[in-house]
C-alpha cells in the first residue's frame, strides 16, 4: 500500500509511478478526493465534540430548568450530529482504504521501462545448452516412458492441470526440495520455516494478493480461510502488527509449502506438461530489512536462487522485468529461467523457476510490519523481499530434460544424488 501523505504531497511522482507500470493514473485524484473529504469530516467532527464539551461543563451552572432542558435537548442534537459525521467518516476512510489497496506498487527509477514482457532484459546467460546427438523428448514423454509421471491419473483424481508424480519421479521432487532447504539453512543462513498451508483472509491482503487476485484463489468459505498461493503469504505475515527490534534485521527464512493458484489468468497457455498446475511444491525465501539495507538483500537473494542453478548444473538467465512486467507488489523484480531443451511449442524454452523482488515498504504498510531502529525511536516501516529457492515443478522438468539419455533413462545430477540414496540413474527397471 502506498502511503497517503507520499500521494498528497507528491501527486505528479505517484501518477508518473502508475503510468510506468501501465496503471491508471487517475487513481491518484480519487484518492486525493477521498483524503480531502476525510479531512474535512474529521475536522468538522473534531469540532463539533470540542462545542460538546463545552457545553456539557456549562450545562452544571445554568440554574434555569427551563433553560437547561433546552440546552440539553441543543446538546443531544449536536451529539446526533456528531453521529451522523463520525458514521460518514468511517466510510469514507473504507472507501479510501479500499481504493488504496487497489493501487500497485511504484517502480524503482532504476527499473527499465517496457510495455510488457517483451521488453524484459537479460542481465545475464550462465551456462550453455547441452548439444544431444538425438532429439531431445519433452518431460511428458520421458515421464511416461520411466512410468514416474502419470498425468492422466491427475486428472482423472482431480481434473485438469493436476498430475502424479510417482515413484523415482516423486523422489526426484523430494530430493530437489531437500536439497533447496539444506543449502539455504546451510549456506546462506536462513531459517526453516514450515507454515499452514491455510491462512486467513488478512494475510493475503497484508502481501497483496487480495483483493486483486481473489478470482486465482482457492478459498473454504465455511472457515474463511484461504489456500495459500505460496509460502510468501504465512511467511511474511509472521511478524504482521509486530514492531520489530532493529537489532534483530535482516530476517531471512526459507519455507517449503504446497501452493494452490486457480491459474485462471493462465488459461489456453502451456496445455501439454506440468509447466502449470493448480497444486505446486514450492521453496520460498523471504526477507525483512531496514530500507537502507534492502537492495544490497534483493542482490544476495538473486545470488541465493542462482546458487541452486549452480548446484544443479543447469544453464540458466537472470531477466531484469519491465515496468510493465513487475507484479502488483514489486518495486523490482528479477525472474531467474531455467533452460529446457524440449517443453517449449517450437523445442527448447526458458522455465521461469524464481521471481526475486524488493517490495519495498509496500507489503510492511498494508501488513503493519514495523521496525524501532534504536530504543526509543519512532518505529518505520521494514522493507519486505521474497524469492523462490526455486519453484516445482520446473525445476523437475528442467532436470528431466537437460539430464535425459538416448535409451530413455535420466543421469540424476551429482547434487542429488545423496538424496535418493546414491542412485546415478533413472531406467524404466528402476524407477519404480
Amino acid at each position: 500500500m502506498l502511503d497517503i501523505r507520499l500521494i498528497r504531497e507528491q501527486p505528479e511522482t505517484v501518477r508518473e509511478g502508475l503510468t510506468r507500470v501501465g496503471a491508471d493514473p487517475s487513481m491518484v485524484d480519487q484518492a486525493l478526493a477521498l483524503d480531502g473529504r476525510r479531512r474535512e469530516l474529521d475536522t468538522e467532527a473534531a469540532s463539533l465534540r470540542a462545542e460538546r464539551n463545552a457545553g456539557s461543563k456549562r450545562i452544571g451552572g445554568i440554574k434555569d430548568p427551563a433553560e437547561r432542558d433546552a440546552y440539553r435537548a441543543e446538546m443531544r442534537a449536536l451529539g446526533d450530529r456528531i453521529g451522523e459525521i463520525e458514521k460518514a467518516l468511517t466510510g469514507v476512510e473504507e472507501d479510501q482504504r479500499q481504493l488504496l489497496l487497489t493501487i500497485p506498487n511504484l517502480p524503482l527509477p532504476e527499473v527499465p521501462y517496457g510495455v510488457d514482457d517483451r521488453e524484459n532484459v537479460v542481465v545475464r546467460t550462465v551456462g550453455e545448452p547441452r548439444t544431444f546427438d538425438f532429439e531431445p523428448k519433452p518431460h511428458w514423454e520421458i515421464g511416461a516412458q520411466l512410468d514416474i509421471l502419470d498425468i492422466e491419473r491427475g486428472v482423472k483424481l482431480s481434473g485438469s492441470r493436476f498430475y502424479v508424480l510417482k515413484g523415482a519421479g516423486a523422489a526426484l521432487q523430494r530430493a530437489l526440495i531437500a536439497l533447496m532447504l539444506d543449502l539455504h539453512t546451510g549456506q546462506h543462513g536462513y531459517t526453516e520455516i514450515y507454515p499452514p498451508a491455510v491462512v486467513r483472509e488478512e494475510c493475503l491482503v497484508g502481501t497483496g494478493n487480495l483483493p486483486k487476485f481473489g478470482d486465482n484463489l482457492y478459498r473454504d468459505i465455511e472457515d474463511d480461510l484461504w489456500l495459500a498461493p505460496t509460502a510468501e503469504v504465512p511467511v511474511t505475515n509472521l511478524h504482521r502488527e509486530e514492531i520489530l527490534d532493529g537489532a534483530q534485521l535482516p530476517i531471512r527464512y526459507v519455507a517449503y509449502s504446497p501452493c494452490f493458484r486457480r491459474e485462471r489468468m493462465s488459461a489456453g497457455r502451456d496445455v501439454r506438461g506440468i509447466k502449470r498446475g493448480h497444486q505446486f511444491d514450492k521453496v520460498e525465501m523471504v526477507k525483512l530489512c531496514t530500507p537502507e539495507t534492502s537492495r544490497e538483500e534483493l542482490d544476495s537473494l538473486v545470488n541465493d536462487a542462482e546458487d541452486v542453478c549452480r548446484a544443479l548444473a543447469i544453464p540458466y538467465r537472470v531477466v531484469q522485468m519491465c515496468t510493465g512486467d513487475l507484479s502488483f507488489v514489486a518495486a523490482i523484480k528479477f525472474d531467474l529461467e531455467l533452460w529446457a531443451p524440449a517443453c517449449g511449442p517450437e523445442g527448447g524454452e526458458w522455465l521461469e523457476v524464481s521471481s526475486c523482488a524488493c517490495f519495498t515498504d509496500f507489503q510492511a504498510r498494508r501488513a503493519s510490519i514495523r521496525y524501532r531502529p534504536e530504543p526509543g525511536a519512532k518505529p518505520a516501516f521494514v522493507h519486505t523481499l521474497n524469492g523462490s529457492g526455486l519453484a516445482l515443478p520446473r525445476t523437475l522438468i528442467a532436470v528431466l530434460e537437460n539430464y535425459q539419455n538416448e535409451d530413455g533413462s535420466v543421469t540424476i545430477p551429482g547434487a542429488l544424488r545423496p538424496y535418493m540414496g546414491g542412485r546415478e540413474r533413472i531406467t524404466r527397471a528402476e524407477a519404480l
